[in-house]
């Protein structure tokens, strides 16, 4: 019994140590109590047998406590048997890995330490993703080392697992640092380009944003009034980063050049946005003073089909005075645009409301429909 216990409790460490979450230790500790139990009562029996013998003195009940005591051993070997017979696989799998842990360190190491060598002699230590690259290596290293894999098994796991992710991060980076000067040099290229559209698609900004003030009520266009000053100040900003970005790829440092070049394309893409705000506004206002009924026959069409499936779904107590709202409230709206300079802005953004709002509610009928 003593052996088959010796055996399953090696199994039992191991497991706990490699696969903790699968809490293989709380089955095990009955067993392993029964089989204590029972060498103590072995061991208690023995003592008197012996002082029995020294005395020459019978014991009282012997044979029959002997028979006791070694039922007891038998239940108790048989509960470890039973224990690793339904474990084994996982014990042993168990043993396996803890077993290959220092191994799998030693490799991992030999890997990062090749890896660090190519580094070195590659003639791409400055690159940023080569420097930090060595830099977090250099640091699972030193943790690794401080693990001891025969009493933290998960510990040494996590380690040589971080030291493996890191020597793929720094030979990806040292596989692309060859092409980074292209890159570099085509990123550079394209900005440059695109900066200069983007400057001549400004400079109808300000022509577009005078029309909209000309054209039609001043709150139509109040909350444009900074886009002029706005997109210039991204052009600019799009302008300094392209510089910096030259600079960089003349320093033979192509990876800080390309991530300017992405500053440049993130200040030149909010630099579009705030101008084609001006000039789709200007467009989509025009429209609407051309033809006014136009969005609101929309918004009435989707009204319709609104109502009809509320018929068709027997839903016309629960939604049909919403809608029916909706439609004085498409009157209200059409019925706003006076005077000289109608709010055509707001025209259209209260007509959106509604659009929204109507498609909420379609989007809640079709949803009670599935129920």
């Amino acid at each position: 019994m003593d052996q088959r216990q010796t055996a399953a409790e090696a199994g039992v460490l191991a497991s706990e140590q490699v696969f903790p979450d699968r809490a293989i230790g709380a089955v095990w500790e009955p067993v392993r109590a029964r089989c204590y139990a029972a060498a103590g009562a072995y061991l208690g029996f023995t003592d008197e047998l012996d002082a029995a013998e020294a005395a020459g003195t019978p014991i009282a009940d012997g044979p029959a406590r002997a028979d006791a005591l070694v039922r007891q051993l038998t239940d108790a070997a048989r509960g470890v048997d039973e224990f690793y017979h339904a474990h084994s696989a996982g014990l042993a799998e168990a043993a396996r890995v803890r077993g290959a842990v220092p191994q799998l360190l030693a490799q991992v190491r030999t890997e990062a330490e090749r890896a660090l060598a190519a580094a070195e002699s590659s003639g791409y230590g400055s690159y940023p993703s080569v420097a930090a690259g060595v830099r977090r290596l250099n640091d699972d290293l030193i943790t690794a080392s401080a693990v001891d894999p025969s009493t933290s098994v998960a510990a040494a796991r996590t380690a040589a697992a971080a030291v493996q992710q890191a020597t793929k991060e720094l030979s990806d980076a040292l596989a692309q640092a060859p092409s980074r000067a292209g890159a570099a040099t085509n990123a550079i290229s394209s900005v440059t380009t695109r900066l200069a559209a983007v400057r001549n698609r400004a400079d109808a900004l300000g022509p577009a944003y005078s029309a909209l003030l000309r054209e039609f009520n001043a709150a139509s266009s109040a909350d444009l009034t900074n886009n002029e000053r706005e997109s210039r100040r991204d052009i600019d900003a799009a302008d300094a980063a392209l510089v910096r970005a030259r600079v960089a790829a003349a320093e033979h440092d192509p990876e800080t050049a390309l991530d300017l070049t992405a500053t440049a394309r993130q200040h030149l893409a909010e630099a579009e946005q705030l101008v084609d705000a001006v000039t789709r506004r200007l467009e989509l206002l025009r429209g609407v003073r051309a033809d006014p009924e136009a969005q609101a026959r929309t918004v009435r069409f989707r009204l319709r089909d609104a109502q009809m499936l509320a018929v068709d779904r027997g839903l016309v107590a629960e939604w049909g005075s919403v809608l029916d709202a909706q439609a004085e409230r498409l009157e209200r709206i059409t019925s706003g645009l006076t005077g000289r300079h109608p709010d055509y802005w707001a025209y259209v953004s209260e007509l959106d409301t509604v659009a929204t709002f109507i498609a909420g509610v379609v989007e809640r009928m079709r949803k009670h429909e599935k129920k």
